[in-house]
């Protein structure tokens, strides 16, 4: 085979993997992301950054290990929980799909409000509108194709406006810095919501589900699955700290932000008009890609891999859809819903990452008989005694959200 021959042989294969790396980045940095990120950078200021620095080593560690469970296993989370007990697998799926329905809510109602931002549309119609095109996605013959391509393509315009706003806003970046590693404030539920919301629920096993159904797994692949693992982490760690420090620049100028929108609001003290138009085309984007991300993978949790590509396809679209008038009947705000959804996900989170933890400890014959490092075992079991920790000690708390 010439050089030529390989190149092009290969192309669909990194294509594949690089839209299961920028759909796990994509389903994290999605309307609760931001939503969740602004509020707290208001109530925190610069001790946020130390929350955000476990966040991003929390996730490191959590998608480190999924990625290489689930990719060398061949296995979705939920088919890989039947294995390890009767039925486990379904209970994990029924919580993520459940998790996934509160979130999706939140997606579109955020897509609505990009596109207000944005062209001054009604939130309703362009929450609407949104779920419109994400369903035309999965209708489409080569749905992998087309959602592969959007969620590279809205990835890579979300980081490029953030970076400007983050640069006009003139952060205090030193005192962001100082705070990294010597904290003014440490808050629990912050820190357990922005796991969450990155690696909760649902988004843990995004990335990784659609690298299965890309037909890029087994033992022989276990290099290109960690490297991919790893750049959809830095992906959304960069997105978290840019966002971070664009709010931070506004909040430490002393300016007081909307409680309503408060992203919104910052962008706009930023950057002013043009500011605000930006903000939509990253909220829109944002919930766009989580709308695709969250029922794409909430589906798959229910389904099974002998489900065919048509039939899969039309229970997201009715996925999508009962999400969208969900989120009409339920008239929770967007923002408390979000705030609620992220903390909700990471209380699930420790319950799918046992799974994946016991598979790589304990059951070496689901992963074709490969040796698991045990470095990175030491590494996920460190991630999994923090995330219970925080999941026992915050629920309460994140209850008292809802209200």
């Amino acid at each position: 085979m010439t050089q030529a021959e390989v190149r092009k042989a290969a192309t669909p294969r990194r294509g594949a993997m690089y839209g299961a790396m920028m759909l796990m980045a994509t389903s994290a940095i999605g309307p609760g992301f931001l939503t969740t990120t602004s509020v707290f950078t208001v109530q925190m200021g610069a001790s946020l950054a130390f929350a955000i620095m476990v966040s991003i080593l929390v996730d490191i560690a959590i998608q480190l290990n999924v990625w290489r469970v689930l990719g060398v296993s061949g296995l979705r989370a939920n088919e890989l929980g039947n294995a390890v007990l009767p039925y486990l697998g379904w209970v994990l799926g029924g919580l993520v799909f459940l998790g996934g329905l509160a979130f999706n809510m939140g997606n579109i109602a955020g897509a609505g409000l990009g596109l207000n931002a944005m062209l001054g549309l009604d939130p309703i119609i362009g929450g609407g509108l949104a779920a419109v095109i994400a369903v035309l996605v999965f209708i489409s013959r080569r749905a992998g194709v087309a959602l592969d391509r959007i969620v590279v393509v809205l990835g890579a315009i979300m980081v490029l406006v953030m970076l400007y706003v983050a640069v006009v806003s003139a952060p205090p970046v030193g005192e962001a810095l100082k705070n990294t590693v010597m904290p003014e404030e440490i808050d629990g539920v912050v820190i357990t919501t922005l796991i969450g919301g990155t690696v909760g629920g649902y988004i843990t096993f995004a990335g990784a589900h659609r690298m299965i159904d890309s037909g890029y797994t087994g033992p022989e692949n276990v290099g290109e699955i960690t490297r991919t693992s790893v750049l959809g982490i830095i992906v959304t760690g960069v997105m978290r700290i840019l966002l971070f420090l664009a709010v931070l620049g506004v909040v430490a100028t002393g300016v007081a932000l909307s409680e309503d929108n408060t992203a919104a609001d910052a962008f706009q003290h930023a950057a002013g008009e043009i500011g605000l138009r930006f903000f939509g085309v990253v909220l829109f984007s944002a919930g766009l890609t989580s709308v695709i991300g969250a029922s794409y993978t909430s589906v798959s949790f229910v389904t099974g891999q002998e489900t065919s590509q048509a039939n899969r396809s039309w229970l997201t679209i009715a996925f999508i859809a009962v999400c969208a008038v969900g989120y009409l009947l339920l008239g929770k705000g967007p923002q408390q819903l979000l705030i609620f959804a992220g903390a909700f996900n990471g209380l699930i989170l420790p319950i799918g990452f046992t799974i994946v933890g016991w598979v790589a400890w304990r059951r070496r014959d689901l992963l074709h008989g490969q040796a698991y490092p045990k470095w990175l075992l030491v590494l996920g079991a460190l991630a999994w005694i923090f995330t219970v920790y925080l999941g026992v000690f915050t629920f309460s708390d994140i209850v008292a959200l809802w209200g």
